[in-house]
């Protein structure tokens, strides 16, 4: 396995880049249609495993998402065996409300299961992070509680977020928490916030923060979502990409290496009919 940068997140090593899951669940922000073509290109975990590969190979052994999403265990798995290291598993659970709060003894079976599963990190959904974020009080309702019950299984807790005053109210509380996700792209997809504004708030985050969604669902080409990205989160910051083939995968860690290097990129351009007259003639 090379060499991808890393950071640390409450003291466990992690690529800089992570996997992201909507691309093998079928969630792509687009269409219906486009969701079913997911879901058929991911229908067996040995397509889902050759897309883990090319990460893993490159360094990149990070996956993050729905811990026991379709095929996922048994392509992590089989990623591992065929390159020999480990697939670290950052887990975005779900977890059960009602207009009281959190239901505890399902929080406590759900993150009894993540932690089976072997998730070494664990930030709840952004679907219960939140709902229970307090503008008044400038707190995450009883998230120290899914902390505290996080920690005494042995993961490392963090917050999955597309509210930036999240990482605000958790930073002013002294929240228990190691890491972030933020929604983060050139052109504000799913932001509820300006982009200069959510990118003060990650820069002034008290941990590394985890971006997701720096390619806006495939509406930003990765030449221009990876280049803003890289370039305006901190070292000890993260992207989270996702991809539908191996290939793909391919392009986006070395497009990102050469980013991060500031080499050039050397990318190979696409070929049309019309590109003709900008080529130089020998």
């Amino acid at each position: 396995m090379t060499g991808f940068p890393r950071t640390l997140v409450g003291g466990l090593s992690l690529p800089r880049m992570i996997i992201g899951t909507n691309w093998f669940f079928g969630y792509s922000h687009c269409t219906p249609a486009k969701n079913q073509l997911i879901k058929q290109s991911f229908s067996n975990s040995k397509a889902l495993a050759d897309v883990l590969e090319v990460f893993l190979r490159a360094g990149v052994n990070a996956v993050m998402g729905y811990a026991d999403g379709p095929n996922l265990q048994d392509a992590k798995k089989d990623a591992e065996d065929r390159v020999g290291k480990e697939l670290i598993l950052i887990a975005t659970p779900g977890l059960p409300l009602t207009t009281e709060g959190l239901v505890f003894d399902e929080v406590a079976r759900i993150l009894d299961a993540n932690a089976k599963l072997g998730a070494r990190i664990c930030m709840p959904h952004t679907s219960v992070t939140d709902v229970l974020v307090d503008r008044l009080t400038r707190r995450i309702r009883q998230m120290d509680i899914v902390c505290r019950m996080i920690r005494e299984r042995g993961m490392i807790p963090g917050l999955s977020t597309h509210l930036p005053e999240s990482i605000i109210f958790a930073d002013e509380s002294g929240l228990d928490v190691e890491t972030y996700i933020a929604i983060y792209n050139a052109m504000g997809f799913m932001m509820p916030l300006e982009v200069d504004w959510t990118a003060q708030i990650i820069h002034n985050a008290k941990k590394p923060v985890m971006t997701i969604k720096p390619m806006a669902a495939g509406q930003i080409r990765p030449f221009q979502a990876l280049n803003f990205v890289w370039n305006t989160i901190r070292p000890q910051d993260m992207v989270t990409v996702g991809t539908m083939t191996p290939a793909e995968a391919n392009e986006l860690i070395d497009l990102s290496l050469a980013i991060l290097s500031k080499n050039e990129m050397g990318l190979e351009l696409q070929e049309t009919r019309s590109k003709s007259v900008y080529k130089r003639r020998q």
